[in-house]
């Protein structure tokens, strides 16, 4: 089983210091993630919180790094156009070398998230549904026709194709239609605010749907979005209500990692359940990127 690490990076103003408008602070610390050997560089979608849109940080990865893979966790996909979001993630992946990792989903359950999108939260689904295999047409066939309940489309093209081929997509979520819908349509699984027995559960799930459906999925494409407290910090009431929220009955010691310790236990544990690719990010900042990236730099020696 291969180990991979990435790291997730949210809210973190300071990582933007101005010097006569260049990002220099944000450019040192993917500097440093690509330099210590971790695997890729992650970007949350959340359109009214203080975070950088996604696409426009993968962009910056994408020219400053050589080697270090990036990607949006999760990506929402209802209210996008499929031709356009084809043809963006192509071209990530195309300037990157072959190096975006599409990770797509509904979107966390927030209506002011929701009305940014323009979908009622109960065509959300469906329209995942539909968009899903047609993105898969459009980077792999120089000419689709479409009729949906939501797009029609002829002679559609998106070129050039990712370099990438496929170019794998895994979906994000934890409810049971999600986890069908991943079993489905996706390539992988990346779940979050979770625990190690609620991972073993889902990967069942998740396969369980794929036989159903006549496909499998590989089994070394089922990842956690791992969050961790850096040291000096406490988690935030906000936090832990999400943590409350998406597992109810969990110890908030099993969803949230308070030391670099217990971090990799975790890890450790979700290994043993069949979860292979991590993204780990810090709940709130730390007082030094470059000592605490360096902290965790002994976290990748898991890799096989």
């Amino acid at each position: 089983m291969k180990v991979r690490i990435g790291y997730g990076l949210g809210a973190v103003p300071s990582l933007f210091p101005s010097t006569e408008g260049e990002m220099v602070g944000f450019g040192a610390v993917v500097d440093q993630i690509e330099a210590l050997g971790f695997d890729s560089l992650w970007f949350p979608e959340r359109v009214n919180s203080p975070q950088l849109d996604p696409v426009v940080a993968m962009a910056f990865v994408a020219g400053r790094t050589e080697r270090l893979k990036f990607g949006s966790a999760v990506s929402v996909v209802p209210g996008r156009n499929p031709v356009l979001l084809a043809k963006m993630l192509a071209s990530l992946d195309v300037v990157s070398g072959g190096r975006c990792l599409p990770v797509v989903g509904l979107g966390i359950a927030d209506t002011a998230e929701h009305q940014a999108f323009g979908v009622d939260r109960h065509d959300r689904g469906p329209w995942l549904n539909e968009v899903l295999p047609l993105l898969r047409r459009l980077w792999s066939e120089e000419s689709v026709d479409h009729d949906g309940p939501r797009f029609t489309l002829r002679g559609a093209r998106v070129l050039p194709h990712p370099v990438q081929d496929p170019l794998e997509v895994w979906m994000g979520g934890a409810a049971p239609s999600e986890l069908r819908r991943t079993g489905r349509l996706a390539d992988g699984w990346l779940a979050s605010f979770t625990t190690p027995e609620a991972v073993a559960e889902g990967i069942g799930q998740v396969n369980h749907a794929a036989v159903e459906a006549g496909r499998s999925i590989d089994p070394e494409h089922f990842g956690v979005l791992l969050p961790y407290v850096p040291p000096g910090a406490a988690v935030s009431p906000q936090v832990r209500e999400r943590a409350a929220t998406r597992q109810p009955h969990a110890n908030p010691d099993d969803i949230i990692a308070e030391s670099h310790g217990q971090l990799g236990e975790l890890i450790d544990r979700y290994v043993e359940v069949g979860a292979s690719k991590f993204v780990v990010f810090p709940v709130s900042e730390p007082s030094n990127w470059e000592t605490e990236l360096t902290a965790l730099a002994p976290l990748l020696n898991r890799q096989t």
